[in-house]
């Protein structure tokens, strides 16, 4: 089976979904008041916390 090339409107979608996954990936800064803002309840900021304790303590 031979390689089928991509139509130009399938190709821009390739590469403008493949930029925006990478664009997303590098966005990891939480805006106050945005809907990404971190829970205080999820595993992450539980393990600062503990971290947090465990720095002060020394």
């Amino acid at each position: 089976m031979g390689v089928t090339r991509l139509k130009r409107k399938d190709r821009r979608n390739k590469t403008f979904s493949r930029l925006e996954v990478q664009h997303l990936k590098l966005a990891t800064n939480l805006e106050q008041g945005s809907r990404s803002k971190q829970s205080t309840t999820d595993q992450l900021a539980k393990n600062n916390a503990i971290l947090d304790q465990l720095s002060a303590a020394k």
